[in-house]
């Protein structure tokens, strides 16, 4: 058993900042309080001038292992996270071999037990043809289920009518979608390659994957979701007219349709192609600044229920390659959290509701047991930052095995110090504890 008493923390939790101190005995906070807890404890921590989070909650992830270990493997990618203040993740299922079925979904679970800095969960896939393996699949120690309602990976692209209908009626537990119509999407780029060739340029990606093809497959999954009453969370939300589709008046823990809001869609808006290029490059695309304003209005009014990265990381080279060959996605679980802190210093969201998007918010959508919160009893995921330490962000000090961020050249002024994981302190200024593994999520699911 070891014992760690954090000093003089301003926590930030459950719309509060309060000057408290914490004791956390084994893997769980046990004691919490505004007056001085007087306890020997293996090591202390003097928190004064540091906030206290808890740790961040990633739902969707691309870590790339197996297959794809050339752009980010689970141990590199991990390590990232918890030096970014992200304690837990959720990993999607485009690797290679795409996760069809519950051997290989159970793989996964294994390789990240050896590995994993955080904690870990992995969706399930689902397919035109995988139905009777994804009913396997067991609420209470798996995420979700993932489609794909759009370009991707593989035979990952579920645009079966007859199958979604199946997936949506069938499925009792949470269903996550990437929503954008291909039909939509394949009529665009016809006809922006009709116009440029081979050469067509990054700025036209927002026009190609366009507003249209995302309400359309966005309205069609809450069609669907409302028809079968299934548990719906919409992945990336990148445009404001899919706001309309969601509602800020029913109680989080009590609505059926969620939606995710990521750093990108928060950060930059379509002017930043002319200097990141395919360095910004994801799907859904980067849209118009008005856009970008809606969904941080979305988020703050609860339309959006939570904030996340879709950090999935490309090689340089891969990235370097022309508008059409290059792939989309990249790396951000390194900087989500200060990046979000960064718009609190811009005056644009409160800590209180950085950590409800980030943590609360993210239990209570999937219903994880005993984490996201600052309570006594919980499981001790916890962050410590330091709002005013600035550090320029550069490859030299980022951990993505691809080497590179979106983020590149621009100084953050708050800065990840501690970062504890059950109970475990895991990072602390650029050390890191290999000793200790993440643990798999658990959920409590009615």
């Amino acid at each position: 058993m070891t014992t760690i008493l954090i000093k003089n923390a301003t926590l930030v939790n459950e719309g509060k900042i309060v000057k408290a101190n914490v004791f956390i005995e084994n893997e769980l906070i046990t004691k919490i309080s505004e007056k001085e807890i007087i306890v020997k404890a293996d090591t202390v921590i003097d928190a004064t001038g540091k906030y206290l989070l808890p740790g961040c909650i990633d739902d969707q992830v691309h870590f790339r292992e197996p297959g794809l270990t050339h752009k980010a493997e689970i141990y590199t990618e991990s390590k990232a996270a918890v030096a970014g203040g992200v304690t837990s993740y959720m990993e999607m299922p485009n690797t290679i071999p795409n996760v069809f079925t519950q051997q290989l979904l159970e793989d996964k679970y294994k390789r990240a037990s050896e590995v994993s800095f955080a904690n870990y969960s992995f969706y399930m896939g689902a397919s035109n043809d995988n139905i009777e393996e994804v009913l396997k699949t067991d609420p209470e120690n798996v995420c979700g289920i993932k489609v794909f309602m759009g370009s991707s990976t593989g035979n990952m692209l579920v645009d079966n009518r007859q199958t979604l209908e199946a997936i949506f009626s069938k499925c009792k537990m949470l269903i996550a979608t990437h929503c954008e119509d291909e039909e939509t999407i394949r009529n665009n780029s016809a006809l922006y390659k009709e116009k440029y060739g081979e050469g067509v340029p990054i700025e036209c990606h927002p026009l190609i994957r366009s507003e249209e093809a995302c309400y359309k497959s966005s309205s069609l999954a809450v069609e669907l979701a409302k028809k079968y009453n299934t548990r719906l969370h919409i992945l990336h939300i990148s445009t404001a007219k899919e706001l309309e589709l969601f509602d800020n008046k029913t109680p989080l823990k009590e609505k059926r349709i969620t939606a995710e809001a990521c750093i990108h869609h928060l950060w930059f808006s379509d002017e930043d192609y002319k200097t990141k290029g395919n360095f910004i490059k994801w799907n859904p695309a980067i849209k118009k600044a008005s856009d970008r304003a809606a969904i941080l209005k979305g988020v703050l009014e609860n339309k959006i229920d939570v904030i996340a990265t879709d950090h999935a990381p490309h090689t340089v080279e891969e990235k370097e390659q022309s508008y059409l060959k290059a792939p989309s996605g990249g790396p951000l679980i390194q900087h989500s959290l200060v990046a979000m802190l960064e718009l609190h210093h811009q005056g644009k969201i409160t800590l209180e509701k950085i950590v409800e998007k980030m943590a609360h918010a993210v239990a209570d959508c999937f219903q994880i047991k005993k984490r996201g919160y600052i309570r006594e009893g919980y499981f001790a995921d916890l962050v410590l930052v330091d709002l005013n330490s600035p550090w320029m962000a550069d490859p030299v000090n980022n951990l993505y095995k691809c080497g590179w961020s979106p983020f590149d050249g621009f100084t953050f002024h708050s800065k990840v110090t501690h970062t504890f994981v059950n109970g475990n302190l895991i990072y602390h200024n650029g050390i890191f504890n290999e000793t200790i593994k993440g643990e798999r999520l658990l959920f409590e699911r009615n």
